[in-house]
C-alpha cells in the first residue's frame, strides 16, 4: 500500500519552518519533523506545530546529528508510524512545495525507485554554490560510471522506506552534507531503481545555512575520495556484466 509522508529534518529554522509545515498540511499529506538537537525557541516551536495537529509527528534528537543523520532517524521513525514512503524536503523553504504532487504520483507508479530532484534555479542561486556543484556531478559520473545521475546534492526525494531502511544500516553513509550524494551513489551501485525530475529551488534573502564551509568540503572531498576507491574494486564486475552492478 502507498502511505507517505513528508519528512521535515529541522535544526534551527523556526523564522520559516511553521509557514514550511503549513504548504504541507495544506496538501492533506501527514509531516514526519525531526528535530536534530534545535535549540530552545525552535524547539518549542516544533512541538507545538505536532500538538496541534495529530498528523504533524515529532521527534527529537537530543543532540545535532547533522542533515544525514537526522534523516536516517527519520527514515526509521516514518516506517515505525507505519509509512511506505518519505518525500524528504529542507525546513528552509528553499523547495517548491507545489511539485510534492508530482514526485508522489512518480513514486506511486514506481513504488521500488528512489524519485530524486534535479534543481532549476533562479537567480537567487549563490552562484559559487551553483558552480561548484559541478566537481560533485563529475565525481559521480566517475563514481558510477555513468551519467545516469543528473543531481546527486538536491535533498528533494521521495524514498521507499523498506529498501531505503536496509540500504542505510548496511552501508556506511555519511550523516552530514556528504549523505545526500553517499546515499544516491550507493543505492545507484546496489542496482535499485532511481527516477528523475525538476524541482524549482529558490534562496531565500534571510535564509539560513548550515553549510560549514572548509569542514563540509573536506568531508565531502573525503567521501568523494572513499567512493572512488569502491568503484575501482566494483568496476570489473560491472563491466564483466555489462551493465551497472551492486
Amino acid at each position: 500500500m502507498f502511505n507517505p509522508c513528508v519528512l521535515i529534518p529541522v535544526y534551527n529554522h523556526p523564522a520559516v519552518i511553521a509557514n514550511t509545515v503549513a504548504e504541507v498540511r495544506a496538501l492533506d499529506l501527514p509531516v514526519v519533523l525531526i528535530d536534530d538537537g534545535s535549540e530552545p525557541q525552535c524547539a518549542a516551536l516544533l512541538r507545538q506545530l505536532a500538538a496541534a495537529d495529530p498528523r504533524v509527528h515529532l521527534q527529537r534528537l537530543p543532540q545535532n546529528r547533522g542533515k544525514g543523520g537526522a534523516v536516517k532517524a527519520g527514515f526509521l521513525f516514518a516506517r515505525h508510524l507505519g509509512f511506505s514512503h518519505a518525500l524528504q524536503i529542507d525546513a528552509d523553504g528553499q523547495h517548491d512545495t507545489g511539485a510534492i504532487g508530482r514526485f508522489l504520483d512518480l513514486a506511486r507508479e514506481h513504488p521500488h525507485a528512489l524519485v530524486a530532484g534535479y534543481p532549476l534555479y533562479d537567480e537567487s542561486v549563490p552562484k559559487v554554490r551553483y558552480y561548484s556543484r559541478y566537481l560533485t556531478h563529475v565525481w559521480v559520473w566517475i563514481n558510477t560510471l555513468s551519467l545516469a545521475i543528473t543531481d546527486s546534492m538536491c535533498g528533494f526525494r521521495v524514498y521507499p522506506l523498506e529498501y531505503t531502511c536496509r540500504l542505510t544500516a548496511r552501508e556506511h553513509i555519511g550523516e552530514r552534507m556528504d549523505f545526500d550524494i553517499e546515499f544516491i551513489v550507493r543505492w545507484f551501485w546496489s542496482g535499485a531503481p532511481v527516477e528523475q525530475l525538476p524541482i524549482r529551488v529558490h534562496y531565500p534573502e534571510d535564509g539560513v545555512s548550515h553549510f560549514r564551509g572548509w569542514a563540509d568540503n573536506w568531508l565531502i572531498s573525503k567521501m568523494h575520495a572513499r567512493l572512488f576507491f569502491g568503484m575501482l574494486w566494483r568496476a570489473p564486475l560491472w563491466l564483466l556484466r555489462g551493465r551497472r552492478g551492486a
